[in-house]
């Protein structure tokens, strides 16, 4: 009964939370929605239920110009029906390695109502990494960016291929004028969609996105004032979770959204003075990019319009908050979630303004708690445990068969942090990255944070390595700022005045840059294997 009854409140609040965002413009306009959304998919179903609600209004600006909601929803119809005419429907994976245009939306969308599996392909991935995950995902059809052909020699040659982004013979664009953009029987079942992980330390896992609840919305709502109508900038990349799942609510919400090939800190900003955008979306690295910029070309542009910064995709260095804040006022949002669990908490700028380092509190239809090494709850503001935490998005597992720890129905986030007594969360690092130099346990996060908030330094990070007298060590990587001449000894006094003797890196190592994935997370294969100098 008491599960029961919980169940009943959140769902009354989800509905107020679509509501209070117009996402719910009454029953009936709900009922289909809803009835679109289960018959092709969140994509599909979505961009159909807007062409009907507003089809006049603007949903995609990139390099070619605007592109309404019925051009979009005529386009998805027209190649729907093209590949379901060359027998390439259900059975198929689809595999989409491009960059963030109206190409990629249209093959979203297009999947999901031929009941295909959707393989979002990383774009920095070199050759052999492409061959590798499209061989164990299966792949049979693969459509890519023209950019990106040079990476295909080592892809099994018998997959159909189409490329997305010119007019050649095998072109989606050809396959779409050639075809009708009549509406579509809906397939057996909706396609389903496969997200990888980020791949820092590896070849990246496939993630498959079972079907999330109609009420998902709500979680990216409660805590983040999207509203209908709003301009939203999307600088994150859609093959991340980040950037699709901020992409699939701008469409629900009938927002104008205004994509970008690549990211350029610039010209994001131009964009979004141009474009009077309301909302900007985009990982910490491209954050710290645009504040990276001087002075003098930040304020060539009026970015007074923006309600919203959302960054997520990886760890939000508390000092990147503090200057984001004076910079943007009070309209940054950190939001922290995994590619298996979507929504896990978000920080509002109340939160940020409170605290710069925490990761907020849970929205609607999200429960977080904090476990122990042996499995038992922890409850106590301040002690560090394993974060797990459950959402209306289920995960059964990878594609390779792996699973996640799973306690009381709620799984690992692979993280560890701590509540404070308001229960906000903090995110004190990775399980795996605890390093234990000596008997004392640290967490390297804590020093990166400390070494980033030094004048002289731009990126830094910071590892375990093998240590003959105390198990292991911490070893810094740091980018320095520019014009900046700090050494590795002021550094080390630098943390030894502000942390414990034994979180002071041993070794620092300066670079020119830190490598990263496309979504800003450091690869730390490429570092604590010696493979960047």
């Amino acid at each position: 009964m008491k599960r029961f009854i919980h169940r009943l409140t959140v769902t009354a609040r989800s509905l107020q939370v679509l509501r209070a965002a117009g996402l719910s413009q009454g029953v009936r306009d709900g009922i289909r929605s809803m009835t679109l959304t289960r018959r092709y998919g969140p994509f599909a179903g979505i961009v159909e239920a807007a062409a009907a609600r507003t089809p006049d209004a603007v949903a995609v600006t990139d390099d070619p110009g605007d592109l309404t909601f019925a051009g979009l929803n005529d386009r998805v119809n027209a190649l729907a029906r093209a590949w379901t005419a060359r027998g390439i429907g259900a059975t198929d994976v689809i595999a989409v390695l491009c960059r963030d245009h109206r190409g990629l939306i249209t093959v979203l969308a297009a999947a999901g109502k031929i009941g295909a599996q959707l393989l979002l392909m990383n774009t920095g991935f070199a050759g052999p990494q492409l061959a590798e995950v499209a061989a164990r995902e299966h792949v049979t059809v693969l459509v890519y960016d023209d950019e990106f052909s040079e990476l295909l020699g080592a892809v099994d040659p018998s997959l159909r291929r189409f490329v997305a982004d010119t007019d050649a013979e095998a072109s989606l664009e050809r396959l779409i004028r050639a075809s009708s953009g009549a509406p579509v029987a809906a397939p057996a079942r909706p396609g389903g969609l496969t997200l990888l992980t980020s791949g820092t330390t590896g070849t990246p896992k496939g993630a498959p996105r079972s079907k999330a609840s109609p009420l998902f919305s709500a979680q990216l709502l409660d805590r983040v004032p999207r509203r209908r109508g709003d301009t939203c900038l999307l600088a994150a990349p859609m093959f991340h979770g980040t950037g699709l799942g901020q992409a699939v609510l701008s469409l629900a919400l009938g927002n104008r959204l205004v994509l970008q090939r690549k990211f350029d800190p610039e010209r994001t900003l131009r964009a979004v003075a141009a474009y009077r955008c309301d909302v900007l979306v985009l990982v910490p690295t491209m954050l710290h990019r645009i504040m990276a910029l001087p002075n003098e070309i930040r304020d060539r542009y009026d970015t007074s319009s923006l309600r919203i910064v959302f960054a997520s995709g990886s760890a939000l260095a508390p000092e990147l908050v503090r200057r984001a804040l004076d910079e943007f006022g009070p309209v940054l949002y950190n939001f922290y979630g995994s590619t298996e669990l979507a929504a896990i908490t978000v920080a509002t700028p109340e939160d940020l303004a409170h605290d710069p380092g925490t990761a907020g509190r849970p929205p609607v239809g999200c429960t977080v708690r904090l476990y122990d090494a042996d499995g038992a709850p922890i409850t106590t503001a301040g002690t560090v445990g394993r974060i797990f935490a459950g959402s209306t998005v289920s995960f059964s597992g990878y594609t390779d068969g792996r699973r996640k720890q799973v306690i009381d129905g709620l799984l690992s986030s692979g993280d560890v942090g701590h509540f404070d007594a308001t229960g906000r969360l903090y995110v004190d690092g990775r399980d795996d990255d605890m390093v234990i130099s000596g008997g004392e346990n640290v967490y390297p996060l804590e020093v990166e944070n400390l070494l980033c908030a030094h004048p002289g330094v731009a990126e830094a990070a910071v590892f375990g390595v093998p240590d003959p007298d105390f198990g292991q060590r911490l070893k810094a990587y740091v980018v320095r700022a520019d014009d900046a001449a700090v050494d590795a000894d002021a550094l080390r006094d630098y943390v030894r005045a502000n942390l414990a003797r034994h979180k002071v890196p041993r070794e620092i190592e300066f670079l020119a840059v830190l490598p990263r994935t496309a979504t800003g997370k450091i690869l730390r294969a490429a570092l604590t294997g010696g493979g960047v100098k």
